[in-house]
Order: C-alpha cells, then structure tokens, then sequence
C-alpha cells in the first residue's frame, strides 16, 4: 500500500492528458472514501502497546527504495516536460502530481531518515530533501521543531483560529528564519566561522543551488521553473501535515517559566489505517514527538492523545476550507490550551 501513490502517479504520467490528475485524485478522494468505510467498519482500532520492537531489515529498505521514486518521478515529469506538449491544465497536473510525491515520499521518508542514530542515514535522508528544496528542514525540525513543539516560538504549531493559507504564508519563512538561528547557535558554540566546514546550512545552500544550475543547464529555464513550482508544492504539502499535527494545541508553562515536558497531548494523532500505511505512520504524530528516536513501525496510538476525527487527506482537505475546519477541529481543543494564548 505505501508504494501505491507513486505507482498510480507513474502510470498518470506516461498515459498524460487527464490521466496526470490520477495521483492527486487517489489521494484526496479515493483514500478519504477507503478510511470513512474502513472506520465505519470498525478497522481503525487503537491498538495495544507492544512488547518488542519490530527490527526486520525490509522496514528500512522500505524507505531507502523511496530515493528510487523520487528519482523516476522527476525523470518522468522533466521528460514529459520537455517532449510533450503539454497543456497548461496538464502543466499544473504535473507540478501537482510531483510535488505530492516529493512531499510524501521524499520529505516524510526524509523526515524519518533524519531523525536515525545513523549518519549514513541520516545524510540519506538530506539528500531526499533535495528537490523539494528543503534541506533546511533537518536543522529546524531537529533542533527547533521537537524543542520548541505546541508553544508560541514553534513556527511549525499552527495557532488557534489560524487560516492554513495564512499558515502556507509565514511558516516557511518563519522556518527558515529559525535554522539560521539555529546553525548560527551552532557555530557560536563551537566558536566556528560562517564559512566553517562545520556550516551546514552553507552547504545546503551550495547544493541546492548546484541542483538548479544543473536542471538549467541541462534542460532548459521552461524546466527550471518547473522543478521550482514542483518543490513548492511540495512543501506546501507538508505544510499542511504541520497544519493538521499541531493545530491549537500548546504546552503550559510552570511557575518558573518553562515550558511543561513535551507528552503525548501536545500532537494530533490520527489512527486511520490507510493513511497511517501510506504515510509510514506519520499519523501517529503523538508518539513521535513523546519518543523521537523510535522508529516508524513502532509507533503505537495511545488513547490520551488527541485525535483527529479524520485521516490526514480528509483534514487537509477541510483545512482548506478554514470555517469548516475551525468548527470541527476548535471544539476539540483542550480549553486549558486556549487559556494560554492570552498568557
């Protein structure tokens, strides 16, 4: 099931005109319509902690292969690019299709690669953040994102009442703004120049700025622009995951001023089983951030985690439309949480 997204928008794409829709449409309707019925059907039950963990080798070569798709998602789409003639309707199409495969197979994977013990997984993982252009990602995420996570200086945790649109607007800049923060932290620390080896965002900025003279040189500035939209669409698809993981919900402070211990309230959860597979249990956001070195197939739902009343493609969805969402999601959070916005 995790490689039916990609397997869906390869056949979308070699088949063209309409057919390029496939991917987007398979995750934003049929998916939705799958986990109604499954949870209607009583399949999305929360199960029991485990006992062991699960270490067979196939759940990280499951991750690694998506390097594989990422790689022929782009050769397709450029191909496509440069040897259709593509409609502008078709145009979108694709830039939509890659960036949903960039997002979810690209940055979600990398997103787990990131957070490995190892370094060779971890540089793999940095590596899948190329295309979206977000490599930035691993230091704020890392660094920022899992300290500061459900309080006001988390630029990821999305406010009470905020529109996603808004949110699409100033959570990458804020986020980017934040990993120079950060990396400058990190060299003070070390007393390290900007031009230190020990300077990763520099690097990161080299190398993705390589990709697209690359892509330029190689194919052409119609090309470029297409792989910029794609990466943007990208992370305004896993814009809108942050959106839907950490909306509202924020950590109260002690008497001395600090923050509470991150635990298992201050996430969405979302239990629906399709989404949990294609996703890589992204959606059990919860035990995530309580245990962040726990590997995806471990992840368990736990019942004191607030959980979101729909998958992530349905959320999204109604995140899409704020009034809708506001009224569904407001409610359900913890009226303490919303006390704090005016501490």
């Amino acid at each position: 099931m995790a490689y039916t997204g990609p397997l869906i928008a390869f056949l979308g794409i070699s088949i063209g005109g309409y057919w390029i829709y496939s991917a987007p449409f398979y995750v934003f309707v049929i998916i939705p319509l799958l986990e109604l019925s499954l949870t209607k059907l009583g399949y999305d039950i929360i199960e029991e902690v485990r006992d062991n963990e699960l270490v067979h080798w196939i759940f990280d070569l499951m991750l690694y292969l998506n390097f594989l798709i990422i790689m022929l998602t782009l050769y397709l789409s450029i191909n496509a690019v440069i040897y259709d003639d593509l409609s502008t309707i078709e145009f979108v199409g694709l830039v939509i299709t890659t960036g949903l495969i960039l997002s979810g197979n690209g940055i979600n994977v990398a997103h787990e690669l990131c957070h490995r013990e190892n370094v060779l997984e971890k540089s793999f993982g940095k590596i899948m953040l190329i295309p979206s252009l977000f490599m930035h990602f691993y230091l704020e995420h890392n660094f920022g994102h899992h300290l500061n996570v459900a309080t006001k200086e988390d630029p990821v945790t999305a406010k009470y009442n905020e529109p996603l649109y808004l949110y699409w607007i100033t959570t990458p800049i804020k986020e980017i703004i934040s990993a120079i923060e950060i990396q400058k932290n990190l060299l003070n620390r070390t007393k390290s120049s900007f031009f230190s080896i020990k300077n990763d965002l520099l690097f990161y900025i080299i190398i993705q700025s390589l990709y697209l003279f690359l892509i330029t040189y190689f194919f052409g500035y119609y090309v470029l622009l297409f792989v910029l939209l794609s990466a943007l669409t990208s992370i305004l698809f896993f814009e809108s995951v942050n959106y839907i993981e950490h909306y509202g919900l924020l950590r109260e402070k002690n008497s001395s001023g600090r923050y509470e211990r991150v635990r298992l309230i201050h996430s969405w959860n979302s239990n629906h089983v399709i989404g949990r597979i294609v996703l890589y249990e992204l959606t059990r956001h919860s035990d995530h951030h309580y245990k962040t070195t726990k590997k995806y197939q471990n992840l368990v739902s736990f019942e004191e985690a607030p959980q979101l009343p729909y998958g992530y493609p349905t959320s999204i969805l109604l995140a899409m439309a704020p009034w809708l969402w506001f009224k569904i999601m407001n409610p359900r959070i913890p009226k303490n949480m919303i006390m704090q916005l005016n501490n």
